[in-house]
């Protein structure tokens, strides 16, 4: 809000009221009709135990009390029992006895302002309205805080599967505590979205949640960003700025990639989380911060200090506790949850009120997909469904071709020459490739036991040479 007179508006002002304790008649008369001119609502006492009655019944935004007051309690007196009941209550103490100990005291008690009379009508009517956008600013911060804290509780996150739901015990710990925490899995899982929950779940949910990429930013960027500089560091740095780590005090830092962190970074960035203190560039004293360190990493960091691409201390000082958030292929029971949820979010920013849906086959293409970009894909997918879909059933056709022909189903649809055994060899070699080979993660793709991969894979032959003619079945 601007504080221009002319921006500030009667119904700004209105809903707002006030109560003046002053034992002053002709000063509390000057003061109630100042107050009134700007459009509050005004409510006055002569002495403080008939003010603290009004504000026990009454909810007072701004409360003006004189210092000095004849019976029952100072001023300071009145405003501490009055923020005991609201912390939020708003107050200027106005006296024309100041000194430096009553403005230091009236500052620690929780008032706005400290005012000496005699005063211009103009600076307390300023005031005021300081006041009382200061407390608008107060009630919209916290009102953000708590969507926030909405938005990224354990129970926003889609899923029931037992792999996530394994992640969300995890989680749940670890959020009462203030360990670091490395996040592992595919891109696209929603590690990000792990990280805040956990922050938001936390004691540093009031501070801040400050990200990092650490693979979006050149290495001498990264580092000026992350420790700060002094004016002077180097060209271009004409002032002093803050760093990341210090900027995040209180709070909780994440390092989003963290394996994409040069090798010389990695070594200061381990000693400054040792020592708890940064080095801004250019300066030889150390700058102290207290911050929570989650990491997040779509690489294999074992692998990575193998090959000394990744210091090994710094792994061991970031990975007190792992989480491994696991690929969407992995939780299919969670797909049409999350399919659903961004087709509601989406039909929404759309303003398409016909309450749309996905036809079956829909359904069944978007669960066999193996969703190599994981949720992230399959949010954009929705979202291009949602968009192109010309009635409010989103049918196959909607959906993007990959998805259609990579669907076991409709590639038996559109390949009608297929046997089911080809279309099955097909199927599990698509998924060994997509996995990497790694027979364990197939199985829980296929929803089959190791042990039937393992016999299908060398029925199939699908280890290299020519499949292995089918047998006939065995009866049960």
């Amino acid at each position: 809000m601007n504080t221009n007179d002319a921006s500030w508006t009667a119904q700004e002002r209105g809903p707002y009221r006030i109560l003046v304790v002053e034992d002053e008649p002709l000063m509390r008369s000057i003061i109630v009709q100042l107050a009134r001119s700007e459009g509050y609502e005004v409510m006055e006492a002569p002495a403080a135990e008939v003010g603290f009655r009004i504000f026990e019944k009454e909810k007072i935004d701004l409360a003006i009390l004189d210092l000095n007051l004849t019976s029952g309690g100072s001023g300071l007196d009145l405003l501490r029992r009055m923020r005991e009941l609201d912390p939020e209550v708003m107050g200027i103490i106005v006296t024309a006895y100041a000194s430096v100990e009553s403005a230091v005291e009236a500052l620690h008690q929780g008032a706005y302002d400290y005012i000496t009379k005699p005063f211009a009508n103009d600076h307390l009517k300023k005031v005021m309205r300081n006041a009382l956008e200061g407390k608008a600013l107060f009630r919209e911060n916290r009102f953000l805080r708590q969507e926030l804290r909405e938005k990224y509780r354990f129970e926003s996150i889609i899923g029931k599967s037992d792999a996530i739901e394994s992640t969300f015990r995890v989680m749940e710990k670890v959020a009462r505590t203030d360990s670091s925490v490395l996040i592992t899995g595919e891109s696209g899982t929603g590690k990000e979205l792990v990280a805040r929950a956990i922050h938001f779940s936390s004691e540093r949910a009031n501070n801040r949640f400050l990200p990092i990429n650490c693979g979006a930013l050149p290495e001498n960027l990264l580092e000026s960003e992350l420790f700060g500089y002094k004016r002077g560091a180097f060209t271009g740095a004409g002032q002093d700025k803050v760093g990341l780590l210090k900027a995040a005090d209180k709070g909780t830092i994440f390092f989003d990639e963290i394996g994409e962190l040069p090798l010389a970074l990695q070594v200061k960035l381990l000693r400054t989380l040792q020592e708890r203190e940064a080095y801004p560039l250019g300066s030889n004293d150390p700058v102290a911060f207290d911050v929570r360190v989650l990491c997040a990493t779509n690489r294999n960091l074992e692998v990575e200090v193998k090959a000394g691409r990744f210091r090994e201390e710094l792994l061991y000082r970031i990975n007190v506790i792992n989480i491994n958030l696991p690929a969407l292929r992995e939780r299919k029971d969670d797909i049409p949850l999350l399919a659903n949820h961004f087709l509601r979010k989406y039909e929404k920013s759309l303003a398409r009120t016909g309450g749309m849906r996905f036809s079956k086959g829909a359904m069944r293409v978007l669960i066999n997909y193996p969703w190599p970009g994981n949720v992230r894909e399959l949010e954009n997918t929705i979202e291009r469904a949602a968009i192109l879909a010309e009635t409010d059933v989103i049918h196959s056709h909607d959906l993007p071709d990959k998805l259609r022909t990579t669907s076991p189903v409709m590639a038996s649809i559109e390949n009608p020459g297929l046997t089911l055994e080809e279309l099955e060899r097909e199927h599990i070699k698509r998924v060994l490739d997509k996995v990497e080979n790694d027979k364990v993660k197939a199985a829980q793709v296929l929803g089959i036991h190791l042990s039937t991969l393992y016999r299908k894979v060398q029925r199939y032959h699908l280890d290299g040479g020519a499949p292995v003619e089918a047998q006939p079945a065995r009866s049960a």
